[in-house]
This record gives C-alpha cells, sequence and structure tokens, in this order.
C-alpha cells in the first residue's frame, strides 16, 4: 500500500517523501525473523534482568526459538495481516494484525522496527497503518499488549502517543 495517496491517510514520511507499507511477501520471512530478533534482544535483556537468570531461563527458556517460530507462525496464518516498511532493497520494520470482525476488535500482535532504522517514526507509521486496516475491516476496538519492564518504555510511548489507553496488568512468576 502506498502511504499518503488521495484514498489513504497520509501515515508517515522519511526525508519528507510518502514511504511504502505493503504486504510482507512469503519470500521474506527469514528477514522478517531477523529483523524481530535483533530489534527484540534488548527487551528480553531487561525481561531477564527483572526476573535474574534462573526465573528467566524458567520462563524464557530460548526466547529466540520461540519468537522466531510466533513471526514465523504469523506469517503462515491467512488470518494475521503482515505489513512491511522497506527502503529499496532493505526491510525496515514489520507488524501483524489480526481482525476480528465478529467482535469488531482488532489487535496488534507484533511490531518489530530494525535497530539500525528506530527512532525515524517507522513503528509509529506501523502502528497508524495497523489502525487503519483495522477500521477498514469495520472494527471499533483496537488493542495491542507490551510489557511493564524498561526494554517495552518506548513501546509503551509508542501506543500511548498512538492514542491507546494502558490498563496496568501485572503478571508475576516465582520459581519453585
Amino acid at each position: 500500500m502506498k502511504v499518503g495517496r488521495a484514498d489513504r491517510p497520509a501515515l508517515f514520511s522519511l526525508a519528507r517523501m510518502p514511504i511504502d507499507i505493503r504486504p510482507a511477501d512469503p519470500a521474506e520471512v527469514d528477514r522478517l525473523v531477523d529483523i524481530a530478533l535483533r530489534a527484540w534482544a534488548p527487551v528480553h535483556a531487561s525481561m531477564a534482568a527483572v526476573l535474574g537468570a534462573r526465573l528467566n531461563r524458567r520462563v524464557y527458556p530460548d526466547w529466540a526459538a520461540s519468537q522466531a517460530s510466533e513471526v514465523r507462525d504469523a506469517c503462515a496464518n491467512p488470518k494475521v495481516h503482515v505489513s512491511i516498511v522497506a527502503e529499496g532493497p532493505t526491510l525496515l520494520g514489520f507488524d501483524c494484525v489480526v481482525t476480528d470482525a465478529s467482535h469488531g476488535s482488532g489487535e496488534i500482535d507484533m511490531i518489530a522496527v530494525d535497530p539500525q532504522a528506530q527512532r525515524r517514526g517507522i513503528a509509529r507509521a506501523l502502528t497508524d497503518h495497523a489502525v487503519w486496516q483495522m477500521r477498514d475491516a469495520s472494527c471499533t476496538l483496537a488493542h495491542v499488549a507490551t510489557g511493564g519492564d524498561p526494554g517495552h518504555a518506548p513501546a509503551r510511548a509508542l501506543y500511548e502517543a498512538a492514542g491507546f489507553t494502558a490498563l496496568p496488568l501485572v503478571r508475576y512468576y516465582r520459581e519453585l
């Protein structure tokens, strides 16, 4: 999808030029997994610092393998809309959106931006695009979940800036 066309809201620009947000191609899945693992490594390090090494090994025994599997599963699921932002042949980020027409709701399931491309507004463009997709699917409610640890602070700031209202939830872990 070309962002900024007359039939769609202008969402984002790099160097004052509209960028493309388009559906992911199945041939790009390995590149999306790579982006996700590099983008989410600091987040998982933050969660490990909060949980401590022993508890973290129990909760996330191999976070990279499980995250890679989740990205691959999302890309293979026909109910998940996977969109990417690219600059030429370079993939900069992606999101996964799930809509549920029967409940009139949509969820941003994942967003990842290449660490080299972060702080350029790409995550915001993907978030705005996800909301547009939900509205286009007649959804009247959008939701997204993220962590409360320091590594997720940028995600929380993004969602709040995009108009989402946080409902703080706490998940406790205890090793037995």
